[in-house]
Protein backbone atom coordinates (compact mmCIF):
# COMPACT_ATOMS: atom_id res chain seq x y z
CA UNK A 1 0.00 0.00 0.00
CA UNK A 2 1.31 3.01 -1.00
CA UNK A 3 2.17 6.30 1.48
CA UNK A 4 -0.59 8.35 0.01
CA UNK A 5 -3.00 5.57 0.84
CA UNK A 6 -1.68 4.70 3.99
CA UNK A 7 -2.24 8.69 4.84
CA UNK A 8 -5.62 8.90 3.65
CA UNK A 9 -6.48 5.60 5.88
CA UNK A 10 -4.82 7.34 8.75
CA UNK A 11 -6.60 10.66 8.45
CA UNK A 12 -10.10 8.96 8.18
CA UNK A 13 -9.29 6.79 10.96
CA UNK A 14 -8.43 9.39 13.33
CA UNK A 15 -11.44 11.83 12.47
CA UNK A 16 -13.70 8.41 12.69
CA UNK A 17 -11.41 7.60 16.44
CA UNK A 18 -13.23 11.75 17.29
CA UNK A 19 -16.70 10.12 16.72
CA UNK A 20 -16.57 6.17 17.64
CA UNK A 21 -14.07 3.88 19.38
CA UNK A 22 -13.54 1.41 16.04
CA UNK A 23 -12.29 -1.91 16.55
CA UNK A 24 -9.40 -3.46 14.99
CA UNK A 25 -11.76 -5.97 12.59
CA UNK A 26 -13.44 -2.21 11.15
CA UNK A 27 -10.46 -0.62 11.22
CA UNK A 28 -8.62 -3.11 8.62
CA UNK A 29 -11.87 -3.37 6.44
CA UNK A 30 -11.97 0.46 6.37
CA UNK A 31 -8.10 0.36 5.20
CA UNK A 32 -9.59 -2.72 2.17
CA UNK A 33 -11.65 0.06 0.82
CA UNK A 34 -9.74 0.80 -3.05
CA UNK A 35 -9.19 4.40 -3.46
CA UNK A 36 -7.70 6.65 -6.33
CA UNK A 37 -5.20 9.12 -5.04
CA UNK A 38 -5.30 13.07 -6.59
CA UNK A 39 -3.09 15.39 -6.10
CA UNK A 40 -5.87 18.87 -6.75
CA UNK A 41 -4.64 22.76 -7.35
CA UNK A 42 -6.04 25.54 -5.13
CA UNK A 43 -9.33 26.69 -6.49
CA UNK A 44 -10.08 23.26 -8.75
CA UNK A 45 -13.83 21.70 -7.87
CA UNK A 46 -13.78 18.30 -6.82
CA UNK A 47 -17.52 17.61 -7.63
CA UNK A 48 -19.87 20.27 -9.30
CA UNK A 49 -23.91 21.03 -8.25
CA UNK A 50 -25.80 18.92 -10.86
CA UNK A 51 -23.46 15.85 -10.79
CA UNK A 52 -24.56 12.54 -10.35
CA UNK A 53 -20.96 11.01 -8.63
CA UNK A 54 -20.69 7.32 -7.88
CA UNK A 55 -17.39 7.80 -5.79
CA UNK A 56 -17.45 10.05 -2.77
CA UNK A 57 -14.18 12.09 -1.21
CA UNK A 58 -11.79 11.68 1.56
CA UNK A 59 -9.56 15.16 2.12
CA UNK A 60 -6.23 13.32 2.90
CA UNK A 61 -4.31 16.91 3.26
CA UNK A 62 -5.22 20.20 2.49
CA UNK A 63 -8.20 22.39 2.99
CA UNK A 64 -11.66 21.66 0.53
CA UNK A 65 -14.98 24.05 1.08
CA UNK A 66 -18.81 23.86 0.51
CA UNK A 67 -20.23 26.38 -1.52
CA UNK A 68 -22.64 28.01 -4.20
CA UNK A 69 -22.51 30.69 -6.63
CA UNK A 70 -25.62 32.75 -6.76
CA UNK A 71 -27.51 34.61 -9.71
CA UNK A 72 -25.18 37.63 -9.44
CA UNK A 73 -21.93 35.52 -9.55
CA UNK A 74 -21.12 35.93 -5.83
CA UNK A 75 -19.79 32.62 -3.44
CA UNK A 76 -21.53 31.40 -0.38
CA UNK A 77 -19.00 29.29 1.36
CA UNK A 78 -20.88 27.70 4.18
CA UNK A 79 -18.88 25.01 5.57
CA UNK A 80 -14.70 23.80 5.43
CA UNK A 81 -13.38 20.66 5.31
CA UNK A 82 -10.02 19.44 6.88
CA UNK A 83 -7.98 16.47 6.74
CA UNK A 84 -9.99 13.33 7.59
CA UNK A 85 -13.36 14.90 6.44
CA UNK A 86 -15.81 13.62 3.85
CA UNK A 87 -17.64 16.64 2.45
CA UNK A 88 -19.83 14.94 -0.09
CA UNK A 89 -20.91 11.53 1.56
CA UNK A 90 -24.14 12.61 1.35
CA UNK A 91 -23.99 11.71 -2.77
CA UNK A 92 -24.22 7.61 -1.00
CA UNK A 93 -27.93 8.67 -0.94
CA UNK A 94 -28.40 12.11 -2.72
CA UNK A 95 -28.14 11.18 -6.61
CA UNK A 96 -28.02 14.53 -7.75
CA UNK A 97 -25.41 17.45 -6.00
CA UNK A 98 -27.05 20.36 -4.92
CA UNK A 99 -23.73 22.14 -4.21
CA UNK A 100 -20.10 22.80 -5.24
CA UNK A 101 -17.24 21.01 -3.12
CA UNK A 102 -14.38 22.72 -4.61
CA UNK A 103 -10.40 23.20 -2.86
CA UNK A 104 -9.31 25.98 -1.42
CA UNK A 105 -5.42 24.95 -1.28
CA UNK A 106 -3.88 22.43 -3.18
CA UNK A 107 -5.15 19.03 -1.91
CA UNK A 108 -4.45 15.74 -1.90
CA UNK A 109 -7.87 13.29 -2.20
CA UNK A 110 -8.74 10.39 -2.06
CA UNK A 111 -11.80 9.06 -3.82
CA UNK A 112 -13.58 5.82 -3.03
CA UNK A 113 -16.63 4.13 -5.27
CA UNK A 114 -20.07 4.25 -3.77
CA UNK A 115 -20.73 0.74 -3.71
CA UNK A 116 -17.36 0.10 -1.81
CA UNK A 117 -18.57 2.10 0.96
CA UNK A 118 -22.14 0.86 0.59
CA UNK A 119 -20.41 -2.95 1.07
CA UNK A 120 -18.76 -1.69 3.91
CA UNK A 121 -21.55 -0.24 6.02
CA UNK A 122 -23.58 -3.07 5.20
CA UNK A 123 -21.41 -5.68 6.49
CA UNK A 124 -19.97 -2.76 9.67
CA UNK A 125 -23.16 -1.16 10.89
CA UNK A 126 -21.11 0.65 13.85
CA UNK A 127 -19.11 2.00 10.84
CA UNK A 128 -22.41 2.85 8.90
CA UNK A 129 -23.37 4.77 12.67
CA UNK A 130 -20.27 7.01 12.59
CA UNK A 131 -20.75 7.90 9.19
CA UNK A 132 -24.38 8.88 9.82
CA UNK A 133 -23.36 10.50 12.83
CA UNK A 134 -20.80 12.29 11.09
CA UNK A 135 -23.42 13.68 8.76
CA UNK A 136 -25.19 14.77 11.83
CA UNK A 137 -22.32 16.81 13.29
CA UNK A 138 -22.39 18.55 9.97
CA UNK A 139 -25.61 19.69 10.26
CA UNK A 140 -24.86 20.89 13.32
CA UNK A 141 -21.78 23.08 12.35
CA UNK A 142 -24.55 24.33 9.88
CA UNK A 143 -26.84 25.21 12.85
CA UNK A 144 -24.34 27.24 14.24
CA UNK A 145 -23.72 29.25 11.21
CA UNK A 146 -26.91 30.19 10.38
CA UNK A 147 -27.10 31.46 14.05
CA UNK A 148 -23.89 33.24 13.83
CA UNK A 149 -24.77 34.87 10.47
CA UNK A 150 -28.88 35.86 11.44
CA UNK A 151 -28.03 36.78 15.10
CA UNK A 152 -23.99 37.47 16.17
CA UNK A 153 -21.86 40.59 15.18
CA UNK A 154 -18.98 40.37 12.51
CA UNK A 155 -16.59 40.53 15.33
CA UNK A 156 -18.32 37.36 16.94
CA UNK A 157 -18.57 35.53 14.08
CA UNK A 158 -15.00 35.30 12.98
CA UNK A 159 -13.83 35.18 16.61
CA UNK A 160 -16.43 31.66 16.71
CA UNK A 161 -14.81 30.83 13.13
CA UNK A 162 -11.37 30.77 14.46
CA UNK A 163 -12.37 28.79 17.52
CA UNK A 164 -14.26 26.16 15.23
CA UNK A 165 -11.10 26.00 13.12
CA UNK A 166 -8.83 25.36 16.10
CA UNK A 167 -11.00 23.27 17.54
CA UNK A 168 -11.60 20.90 14.31
CA UNK A 169 -7.70 20.44 13.39
CA UNK A 170 -6.53 19.74 16.80
CA UNK A 171 -8.79 16.70 17.04
CA UNK A 172 -7.09 15.31 13.82
CA UNK A 173 -3.44 16.35 15.42
CA UNK A 174 -2.97 19.60 12.76
CA UNK A 175 -2.36 22.02 15.48
CA UNK A 176 1.43 22.77 16.66
CA UNK A 177 0.44 24.23 20.37
CA UNK A 178 -2.02 27.35 19.88
CA UNK A 179 -1.28 27.28 16.05
CA UNK A 180 -3.16 25.85 12.84
CA UNK A 181 -3.00 26.32 9.10
CA UNK A 182 -4.62 29.31 8.09
CA UNK A 183 -5.28 29.80 4.24
CA UNK A 184 -8.50 31.60 4.45
CA UNK A 185 -8.08 35.41 2.51
CA UNK A 186 -10.25 38.14 3.89
CA UNK A 187 -12.34 37.49 1.03
CA UNK A 188 -12.38 33.97 2.04
CA UNK A 189 -13.98 34.97 5.41
CA UNK A 190 -16.23 37.07 3.93
CA UNK A 191 -17.93 34.79 1.54
CA UNK A 192 -18.18 32.35 4.67
CA UNK A 193 -19.83 34.79 7.35
CA UNK A 194 -21.86 37.25 5.10
CA UNK A 195 -19.68 40.42 5.17
CA UNK A 196 -17.36 42.58 3.08
CA UNK A 197 -13.47 42.57 2.93
CA UNK A 198 -13.28 45.97 4.40
CA UNK A 199 -15.51 44.58 7.73
CA UNK A 200 -13.27 41.72 7.82
CA UNK A 201 -10.17 43.39 7.52
CA UNK A 202 -11.68 46.08 10.38
CA UNK A 203 -12.00 42.98 12.81
CA UNK A 204 -8.77 41.43 12.21
CA UNK A 205 -7.11 44.31 12.81
CA UNK A 206 -8.92 44.68 16.07
CA UNK A 207 -8.24 40.84 16.95
CA UNK A 208 -4.62 41.02 16.62
CA UNK A 209 -4.82 44.93 18.10
CA UNK A 210 -6.45 43.15 21.73
CA UNK A 211 -3.93 40.31 21.40
CA UNK A 212 -6.08 37.85 20.70
CA UNK A 213 -4.83 36.47 17.50
CA UNK A 214 -1.80 36.50 15.35
CA UNK A 215 -1.34 35.81 11.58
CA UNK A 216 2.01 34.49 10.47
CA UNK A 217 2.34 33.31 6.82
CA UNK A 218 -0.72 31.03 6.16
CA UNK A 219 -0.14 29.84 10.48
CA UNK A 220 -2.67 31.70 12.59
CA UNK A 221 -1.91 31.91 16.46
CA UNK A 222 -4.37 32.29 19.17
CA UNK A 223 -2.67 34.02 22.23
CA UNK A 224 -5.70 34.24 24.28
CA UNK A 225 -7.82 30.91 24.21
CA UNK A 226 -10.38 31.89 26.94
CA UNK A 227 -11.15 35.59 25.65
CA UNK A 228 -11.84 34.35 22.01
CA UNK A 229 -14.17 32.00 22.95
CA UNK A 230 -15.68 34.34 25.03
CA UNK A 231 -15.62 37.02 22.55
CA UNK A 232 -16.78 34.23 19.58
CA UNK A 233 -19.27 33.10 22.42
CA UNK A 234 -18.42 29.65 21.07
CA UNK A 235 -18.88 26.41 22.95
CA UNK A 236 -17.76 23.44 21.62
CA UNK A 237 -21.25 21.30 22.56
CA UNK A 238 -22.41 21.24 18.57
CA UNK A 239 -18.97 19.46 17.50
CA UNK A 240 -19.58 16.66 19.42
CA UNK A 241 -15.79 15.58 20.02
CA UNK A 242 -14.73 13.51 22.32
CA UNK A 243 -12.21 15.80 23.99
CA UNK A 244 -12.28 19.56 22.64
CA UNK A 245 -9.83 21.78 23.71
CA UNK A 246 -9.49 23.09 27.57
Amino acid sequence: MSMAVNAAFERLDLKLSTIIRLTEAEKQAITRLPVIIRDLRADQDIVREGDRPTQCCLIVEGLAYRYKIVGDGRRQIFSYHISGDTPDLQSLHLERMDHNVGTLTASRVAFIPHQNVRALTETHPRVLAAFWRDGLIDAAIFREWMVGMGRRTALVRIAHLFCELFTRYRAVGLTDGNSFPYPLTQTDIGDSLGLSTVHVNRVMRNLKTEKLVDVTGKTLTILDWERLKEVGEFDPEYLHLRNPPS
